[in-house]
């Protein structure tokens, strides 16, 4: 099995680089998300480590944000009780599609958190900083403290792009990204099979 991780800035258009794959997906945020929404254990462990802001369940992402934005450990303790249960999410994800030619991840702090494998196939989705800007502002909860906390955490993107074999410039039309994408999905299949 074939993994292929889309990598890049938040904002960068990495989720809809990923879903233009079409092959299965692994969504980190989404996993996140459901995280907050559904698991009591996670849920009793950020309530007895941040207990001013985690309070209720399902956890609400604005406390997470507020707990983020009072203080930077706040965002390493959140991250030491989250990262292990997306993990085990990963894992059920590898083996539900491990018959599948190929698979995506979609996981912001692929890197970061040591989850690249060798062979992995990288795709490093690039974007003008600006055009970045003007999209996340469009996006319901944006909020510039947090975005920086989470940039900082983040490798250099000079890094990402010399680790990928595929670099996407995104410049929003969706149908030139379309081309790039069947260009690149074509190439990998035949060059891995």
């Amino acid at each position: 099995m074939i993994q292929i991780a889309v990598v890049g800035k938040i904002g960068s258009g990495k989720t809809f680089v990923a879903t233009l794959l079409r092959m299965p997906v692994f969504n980190a945020d989404k996993q996140v998300a459901n995280i907050y929404k559904s698991n009591k254990e996670c849920f009793l462990k950020l309530k007895k480590k941040i207990p001013k802001f985690v309070q209720s369940f399902p956890i609400n992402k604005k406390e997470i944000s507020e707990a983020i934005l009072e203080n930077k450990k706040n965002l390493n303790i959140i991250a030491k009780i989250i990262h292990p249960l997306v993990r085990k999410k990963l894992k059920i994800f590898l083996k539900k599609n491990k018959n599948k030619k190929a698979i995506v991840l979609d996981i912001p702090l692929y890197f970061e958190n040591k989850l690249n494998k060798k062979n992995d196939i990288i795709i490093y989705v690039n974007a003008k900083n600006d055009e970045i800007k003007k999209r996340l502002k469009k996006r319901p909860k944006f909020n510039q403290k947090i975005l920086n906390r989470f940039n900082k955490i983040q490798l250099k993107s000079s890094f990402k792009k010399k680790k990928a074999r595929y670099i996407i410039n995104n410049n929003f039309n969706s149908k030139i990204i379309k081309n790039k994408i069947n260009i690149i999905k074509r190439e990998i299949l035949k060059n891995e099979y």
